[in-house]
């Protein structure tokens, strides 16, 4: 349990319902160990036992009230414990999500090629419940069943004190550290199988969600077989750790029955020995059979916990997950930048192998940078950097003269717009699409925006214009108009310094005349850095910089680069920016 303490916290926001809730449930184990036992010694005590003339009608009616009296509290204390306990079990929930959600919003880019998409969304989704169930429904049930327990025998004790030839009922209870051996002996196993299969529901989602994703690629490449192929076996796997789990989990019940069984056995046998009535033997086996049963529901809690703290391990991997690239404690208050960029002799790995080695480089406001080399040169890696989505291994990168780490990571990105080769669209309205660019912007930027990338008309043709949704992914709209609505949030953020990468690199003739007319807008006044993938976006460039494994080669005109850089005539030579 007490590993679980640390996250107690997220019961304060339902402290009133939840401790209300465990009162119920304290309740509900008194009058259902204590309660019940106590009561059937009364009424078959007072009533069933001697001269039945002697009991006058008010006693009779007394005693048979206490009946009811006894169920009504216990399912009532049940019913409001089992509302407010979900109550506090769903806020909890939301609680719990929200953290792990949040904290995946503060993780960098490195994170997220360590994990697998469909496994953070079991964590989400699934562990997430796991927890709750353990921090809600078990903690309640950790009260309410130990109180039954206590309560009943309190209850044994409590009728071997009324007949001293029941005391030698309170030695079958010497039967509980067995009980408990065997729990801890089950729960360890339980454990190991319950991380083996979380880990498995991780790598099955992510393997539906590939799929989901990908359903052009699937079908392009006749990969349907494989596919069903590659998820039977990840099910087969599952099916044989979840019944490995069922084994474990499943043999505590019968245990602890088969140990009750043998109590209520000699209870019986020592009974009929001693020649004890009804009225004595009935409420022994009651209060027997209270005390048996929490120690068989505590062993389903223990191994619930077990699975509980599998989860917990794995959302731990995402709350505890440190943050590397963070804002300083004393930031520098950054507004509008003015432009200017300078790279002072940057390294940078991503794993081992550097990705850029000592590339230094000033860029005034207002200019055009073309970077061009071949795969792995170091392109995209100076906008990542550039953006702050990893930080510097060595060097400096420095903005209007202040070192990017200087400044929240917040201010960075509001002065840069970065329009991607493959641009994502959220499955929402063109409107908020084109609005994500920036979410203070009014009614009028947003279609200002959407005419400056030459997006308007198509925009206007679609079935509800603005509000129309583009399905998942951008299904919904073809690749020329994704770039354009990209195109259109890099206008909307209004930012002084733009990451172009190759916007226009797989389209066709008619789509690549339009954005390029949206670019040569959308590049005036801004200083601009366009990853070339292809010659037709060099030209709108003032200055060339060629990148050849990680550093520096070269930089200059078209022209003088062409004359006198080997690197840079073979990539020209060949049309091959990539």
């Amino acid at each position: 349990m007490k590993r679980f303490l640390p996250y107690v916290h997220y019961l304060k926001r339902v402290a009133l319902p939840f401790t209300a809730g465990i009162f119920l449930g304290f309740l509900n184990g008194v009058m259902s160990g204590f309660g019940f036992p106590v009561m059937i010694h009364f009424v078959t005590s007072k009533i069933l036992v001697g001269d039945r003339s002697l009991v006058a009608p008010e006693t009779l009616f007394l005693y048979c009230a206490m009946i009811p009296a006894v169920f009504l509290i216990r399912g009532a204390s049940a019913f409001f414990n089992t509302l407010l306990m979900t109550y506090s079990g769903t806020r909890v929930l939301e609680a719990v999500r929200m953290d792990v959600f949040r904290k995946i919003q503060k993780l960098e880019l490195s994170f997220f090629s360590r994990h697998k998409m469909g496994d953070l969304l079991m964590r989400i989704t699934g562990d997430t419940v796991h927890l709750q169930e353990v921090l809600t429904v078990l903690a309640n049930d950790a009260v309410r069943k130990p109180v039954t327990l206590l309560s009943a025998v309190g209850a044994l004790i409590y009728l071997s004190f009324k007949n001293k030839e029941v005391v030698f009922i309170l030695f079958c209870l010497a039967s509980v550290p067995v009980c408990v051996l065997t729990i801890r002996k089950i729960g360890k196993r339980l454990l190991h199988r319950t991380r083996q299969s979380r880990r498995l529901a991780g790598s099955l989602t992510n393997m539906l969600t590939e799929n989901l994703l990908a359903p052009k690629e699937v079908r392009a490449f006749c990969l349907q077989t494989f596919q069903v192929q590659k998820f039977l076996s990840l099910i087969q796997r599952g099916i044989t750790l979840q019944m490995k789990t069922v084994r474990y989990s499943s043999f505590l019940s019968p245990v602890i029955e088969i140990i009750s069984s043998i109590g209520i056995s000699l209870t019986l046998f020592v009974a009929f020995q001693k020649g004890l009535g009804l009225e004595v033997f009935i409420p022994l086996v009651s209060a027997l059979y209270f005390s048996y049963n929490p120690i068989k529901s505590l062993g389903i809690i223990h191994n619930k916990f077990k699975r509980g703290q599998a989860s917990l391990e794995r959302l731990e991997e995402v709350l505890n997950a440190p943050i590397t690239v963070r804002d300083p404690e004393t930031p520098i208050s950054v507004k509008r930048l003015r432009g200017d960029v300078r790279f002072e002799r940057v390294s940078f790995a991503y794993t081992d192998v550097p990705a850029l080695k000592e590339v230094a480089f000033s860029v005034k406001a207002g200019t055009t940078v073309a970077l061009v080399g071949a795969s792995g040169a170091g392109k995209t890696t100076i906008a990542n950097l550039l953006l702050r989505f990893y930080d510097v291994n060595s060097g400096r990168i420095i903005l209007d003269g202040i070192d990017n780490k200087a400044m929240r990571k917040a201010d960075l990105r509001r002065n840069i717009a970065f329009v991607p080769q493959d641009p994502f669209l959220f499955n929402d309205t063109i409107y908020n699409n084109i609005r994500y660019g920036n979410l203070e912007a009014t009614e009028e930027h947003i279609y200002a925006a959407a005419r400056n990338a030459y997006a308007d008309d198509f925009i206007r043709q679609t079935p509800k214009g603005y509000h129309t949704y583009v399905g998942e992914r951008g299904g919904a709209v073809s690749g020329g108009q994704k770039q354009r609505l990209a195109i259109a949030r890099a206008f909307l953020r209004d930012a002084p310094i733009l990451i172009l990468d190759e916007a226009t690199s797989a389209l066709d003739a008619k789509s690549e005349s339009v954005i390029q007319r949206a670019i040569e807008k959308l590049v005036q006044d801004r200083t601009v850095f366009i990853i070339a993938h292809r010659f037709s976006t060099i030209r709108l460039a003032d200055r060339i910089l060629v990148l050849h494994k990680g550093r520096l080669a070269a930089e200059g005109t078209h022209t003088d680069l062409y004359a006198h850089c080997d690197i840079y005539k073979k990539l020209y030579n060949t049309q091959k920016f990539d």
